[in-house]
């Protein structure tokens, strides 16, 4: 039969050579025994059964392994377990690992095989290359301990050599929680201790290192806290991480802390990591920097001249108060770092709320910058040549080492310059006068706008033609200033100290006023007042009581007579300047003529009163004959005129008079023998 189709040649060809392998395999013998694992297994025992190991039709040796292995072909497929991580060129070389037909006693799985892998000595392999990191007391532990058949020449049938263990501790160790733990045990215990707990994921919220590296757990996951271990191991709650303020109490001011915040726009408790890394062991940490940013955010910026200053020099390291060496000085309160200069004077009053910086620029103390409207605030206005003065001459140091004054600097003019008026004003009005009632600021010799009063301060009232004078006419000016720069003259220097209008008036009347028999007062005035007033020496204003003081009662026909008519007005004013002249006397006889010839003169002064008492005229008699005379008149005598008995009487060629005096007083002087009339002149 012929065979025309080529397909069909071609598969008659592919059926031949099938047989002709399978016969020549079937007639082929094993190299060796093989190793007791495998050889125990009745599908691999005996000379035909090679394709068990060595695949069939086509099948690679690989692949008929991994129909037996069929975990590892896991493995493989997953990349887990040490045939998980090797590279396809020795997963799909099973011998390169595992030889075989050895004989009996050859294990397939020894230090030939881990050194294939990588691993040059099995005792000392390294679990993390299959996915497990092995630390603690389990590297302390022999493979055995937890690979029971690790070294076994022959495993034991079923059993496995490395895998089928899980990294679940509980295959291992009994579990305390009884599972009531969500947790992986690994996710909070270590492998050294048990009690020893600890967190990998803890990175995650909080990275254990630093400060936090050596905390105990409990410490911050306390039991019956939200954040406790039985909470957080059961999963019955997810808490957010923890800001720094909720564990720590923060040494810093609120408003520093919030600064912080908003700078570097984090939530106020979480700020804390802008300056403090949780690689820190602690807040002190000696490697803590800040920044002059950071510095700025205290409210005291590092600025010009603080900026080259040590931290030290102003954060003492011996003292560990934290609020001592950081106080959070504001930056304007120069004295918490300076000693004041001032030694507290400046701590009360108007400028106790002003700080250093209101008087001295916050680079340099001196010069200062105190100005004057500054100055305006305090007691003391500085006016006239005191805006000119120099700060020292006012505030002085008083002593080497003592602080210059400022307050309490004195303030009244005496307790600065000397009294040009030795004390005067201060015996005449105590405790009344200041310099400031009389003098202006400008200049001593100027006075307020309303004048000195003179008889306030100086009890001595300037009126009348005192008042018409210049100062200098009592107070006469000397061409060179005193010691105390005094140029006004003194009235006791110029007259004499003061004992009234006598100082520098003369006393016109000669002292004849001022005997003890007149009265020193009148009507509340004294001294030359008693009579007269300022604006002219004629004015009376009290009148004058010419008999009080003079003896002399001007009345009758004399009160109609001018002062003149006794006091006769001068030529020129004499040795006393005065311009009337003294009256001639007190008695009649000084003015008017004596019609008497001095018959009436008793110790050589005539009493013209005794007869002429009336002041109106001259002619009223007052005389009594009983009572002014020697002779009593009688009943005959009474009747009869003067004249019969009192005749005219020559004194001389010139003058006759009335005789009144001497006269008989006997009957016979008158009438005699011839008649009275003739006798009486015949005895003149």
């Amino acid at each position: 039969m012929t065979i025309q189709n080529p397909r069909l040649w071609i598969a008659s060809l592919s059926a031949g050579g099938v047989l002709f392998l399978v016969l020549g395999e079937v007639s082929r013998e094993a190299p060796g025994s093989l190793a007791a694992v495998h050889e125990r297994e009745s599908e691999l025992s005996g000379s035909r059964d090679c394709a068990e190991c060595h695949g069939r039709w086509g099948q690679s040796m690989a692949s008929a392994c991994l129909d037996c292995h069929e975990d590892i072909e896991t493995h493989v497929d997953e990349g887990e377990g040490l045939h998980g991580t090797l590279g396809p060129e020795v997963v799909s070389a099973c011998a390169l690992c595992h030889s075989e037909h050895h004989g009996s006693g050859f294990s397939i799985i020894n230090r030939q095989s881990f050194a294939v892998a990588g691993v040059l000595d099995p005792d000392q392999f390294d679990h993390e290359m299959i996915g497990w990191v092995m630390d603690g007391e389990h590297l302390e532990l022999d493979c055995t301990e937890c690979h029971e058949h690790a070294k076994d020449t022959l495993l034991p049938e079923g059993a496995r050599r490395f895998i089928d263990l899980d990294e679940d501790c509980s295959t291992c160790h009994e579990d305390a929680h009884e599972g009531q733990m969500v947790l992986a045990c690994a996710g909070c215990h270590g492998q050294t201790a048990f009690d020893q707990l600890r967190s990998p994921s803890h990175d995650e919220f909080l990275p254990l290192v630093g400060g936090h590296g050596d905390v105990d757990c409990q410490e911050c996951h306390q039991d019956g806290a939200p954040s406790s271990f039985d909470v957080l191991g059961r999963g019955m709650r997810t808490l957010p991480p923890r800001e720094c303020l909720d564990c720590h109490e923060s040494p810093h001011q609120i408003r520093f802390v919030d600064a912080v915040a908003q700078f570097v726009e984090l939530p106020l408790a979480a700020s804390c990591v802008e300056c403090h890394e949780a690689e820190h062991v602690s807040f002190r940490e000696e490697g803590l920097e800040i920044t002059t940013e950071q510095h700025a955010l205290t409210g005291f910026p590092l600025e010009v001249p603080h900026d080259e200053v040590s931290c030290e020099d102003c954060h003492s390291t011996e003292t560990e108060d934290f609020t001592l060496r950081y106080p959070g000085r504001p930056a304007d309160e120069c004295r918490h770092c300076h000693e004041d200069p001032h030694e507290g004077q400046f701590q009360f009053g108007v400028f106790a709320d002003v700080g250093c910086v209101g008087c001295h620029d916050r680079v340099q103390f001196e010069p200062h910058a105190f100005t004057f409207e500054q100055h305006q605030l305090s007691s003391f206005h500085l006016t006239g040549t005191h805006v000119e003065t120099e700060c020292n001459e006012c505030h002085a140091v008083p002593s080497e080492g003592a602080p210059r004054v400022f307050h309490a600097t004195p303030s009244n003019c005496e307790q600065c310059h000397e009294d040009a008026h030795r004390g005067f004003f201060e015996e005449s009005s105590p405790g009344l006068l200041i310099c400031a009632s009389c003098h202006l600021t400008t200049a001593f010799s100027e006075v307020p706008a309303d004048g000195f009063d003179h008889e306030r301060w100086a009890n001595f009232p300037i009126l009348g033609a005192h008042d018409q004078a210049e100062c200098e006419v009592c107070h006469p000016r000397s061409e060179e200033p005193d010691e105390l720069g005094r140029s006004f003259g003194w009235v006791s220097e110029h007259f004499a100290p003061f004992e009234g209008c006598n100082t520098c008036h003369t006393d016109l009347h000669d002292g004849d006023f001022d005997t003890p028999d007149l009265p020193q007062e009148v009507d509340g005035r004294t001294d030359c007042a008693r009579c007269h007033d300022e604006a002219s020496w004629r004015n009376f204003p009290g009148g004058f009581a010419h008999g009080m003081w003079t003896g002399f009662a001007v009345q009758g026909v004399h009160a109609e007579v001018g002062c003149t008519g006794c006091h006769a007005p001068l030529a020129a004013p004499d040795e006393l300047g005065r311009t009337w002249g003294r009256a001639l006397g007190s008695e009649c006889s000084a003015c008017h003529a004596n019609p008497h010839a001095g018959q009436f003169r008793v110790d050589g002064r005539t009493d013209c009163t005794r007869c002429h008492r009336s002041a109106r005229s001259f002619s009223f008699l007052t005389f009594d004959h009983e009572r002014d005379s020697r002779f009593s008149l009688g009943d005959a005598h009474s009747a009869l005129p003067c004249s019969d008995c009192h005749v005219p009487w020559p004194i001389n060629e010139n003058l006759e008079v009335v005789r009144y005096r001497p006269l008989g007083t006997e009957c016979s002087d008158c009438h005699g023998d011839g008649g009275g009339r003739r006798n009486q002149e015949g005895n003149r």
